[in-house]
């Protein structure tokens, strides 16, 4: 099976863990992803001005080329690039004014109505896999450990693009438990991360970072899961910065959810480049014996 897969630039260069072990763990499972040509940044963020359209020009031509490429479907594994396209994507669909005003600024490009659906990859786990076969499929079930599923406020806001609607998501943990992991249930799951905050407000981004490892140190969590590369940079690359400053805070490794699964089918960890996540995450890993080899 093949499906259109729009990557994002951060997953190109600091996020590149996130991608490699999700496309190889998605082979692995039959699903082929292939990347869109000619993409473009999305944006980052979803503009909330009613009257900024400028903005939504970059995501809705990369619904374009998916759209030139033949593909009724985009997976997404970004929690930010899936907002952003989602959310451009309604628009197009529900908005006759905007859409023509967009259509009509991209003379150069063919009109695009909303003909492309946009997924993120725990849905297509969810939906074309099934928590079933992705459990059958385990060969190294993370067993004993406790994860906490951290969804941000990307991937469930606003409930129309929602990967998993209604009032307390569960996706997320079904994925942790499909991999023989168990799921922690813990207060800070939907919180952000404090985002761009990081850098223009450092200080009330430090005390919601705090407050999220804090509730999942509480909870008793072995690792802390997501699948945004901001929230990792705020939750795990700038962790040891907080707990420097912060006696009574504890470490807590982070991964992306990808990483996990490819660890979980077999793949080689190196396959998943967790050279690219903090010391002390690959130290847990080591420790809990998920670094070697599955041939071992």
């Amino acid at each position: 099976m093949k499906t259109g897969y729009y990557p994002g630039c951060t997953l190109k260069t600091k996020a590149g863990n996130l991608e490699r072990s999700a496309i190889h763990s998605m082979a692995a499972l039959g699903i082929e992803m292939i990347e869109l040509e000619r993409w473009n940044c999305c944006g980052a963020v979803y503009s909330l001005a009613d009257d900024d359209l400028i903005h939504l020009l970059a995501p809705v031509r990369d619904l374009i080329r998916a759209q030139d490429q033949g593909f009724d479907r985009v997976v997404v594994l970004c929690s930010m690039c899936y907002n952003v396209l989602a959310r451009a994507n309604l628009l197009m669909r529900e908005d006759e004014v905007k859409r023509d005003a967009i259509n009509n600024f991209l003379e150069e490009e063919n009109d695009y109505n909303g003909e492309v659906e946009v997924v993120h990859l725990l849905n297509v786990l969810k939906d074309d896999i099934g928590w079933k076969k992705l459990s059958d499929s385990v060969k190294r079930p993370l067993t004993g450990l406790r994860l906490a599923p951290y969804y941000g406020c990307t991937l469930t806001r606003p409930e129309e693009i929602s990967i998993d609607r209604g009032i307390s998501p569960k996706i997320f943990e079904e994925f942790i438990e499909a991999l023989g992991a168990t799921a922690v249930s813990w207060e800070e799951s939907e919180t952000c991360c404090g985002s761009y905050q990081i850098i223009s407000n450092p200080e009330a981004a430090k005390e919601t970072v705090s407050r999220i490892i804090g509730s999942a140190v509480n909870r008793e969590a072995d690792a802390l899961i997501l699948s945004c590369p901001l929230c990792e940079y705020s939750l795990g690359n700038r962790q040891s910065d907080l707990i420097e400053s912060e006696s009574d805070l504890h470490e807590i490794p982070t991964f992306y959810f990808t990483q996990l699964l490819a660890l979980a089918l077999g793949i080689e960890p190196e396959e998943s480049k967790f050279d690219l996540n903090t010391d002390s995450a690959r130290e847990w890993l080591s420790e809990k014996g998920l670094l070697a080899s599955v041939e071992a």
